[in-house]
């Protein structure tokens, strides 16, 4: 079964890069920060994409650990992205840390060890580790 999200960005003013997006019924700004043009209105696509990573790990354990009746009273995901470029390496690479906090003292030593698999699990998680394709089409 295929699913399917749509977004839509276009140009939005305050500043020479920001975007106005609109996804789900949602509408929220990007932009770049001072440094690199931008106004700083919103986030840039770098951050949209950390924050989708570790909103999906979130979720995804919040989702298992309820499907199992555990006691789970929190979970709280940070993620780093890096991108370096070592010496003599013609293409940067990309990083992505996430440190995963779980509360709940009743949870098992096993619980907490497979929510922390469940974590690498999430639909983004996946996408970013698997098969990409991206087509680009004209208007």
């Amino acid at each position: 079964m295929a699913r399917k999200t749509r977004a839509t960005i276009a140009d939005a003013q305050g500043s020479a890069l920001a975007v106005a997006i609109e996804v789900s019924g949602h509408h929220l700004f990007g932009d770049e920060p001072h440094s690199a043009g931008g106004n700083d209105l919103g986030p840039n696509p770098f951050d949209l994409l950390t924050s989708a990573l570790g909103a999906c790990t979130a979720i995804t354990v919040r989702w298992y650990a309820r499907q199992q009746g555990w006691p789970l009273e929190h979970v709280n995901v940070s993620v780093e992205h890096v991108k370096r470029q070592a010496a003599g390496d013609e293409v940067a690479h990309d990083s992505f840390v996430k440190t995963v906090a779980i509360t709940g003292s009743l949870l098992s030593p096993d619980q907490r060890r497979r929510l922390l698999e469940v974590a690498d699990k999430c639909p983004v998680h996946k996408t970013l580790t698997g098969d990409i394709r991206i087509a680009t089409l004209p208007a």
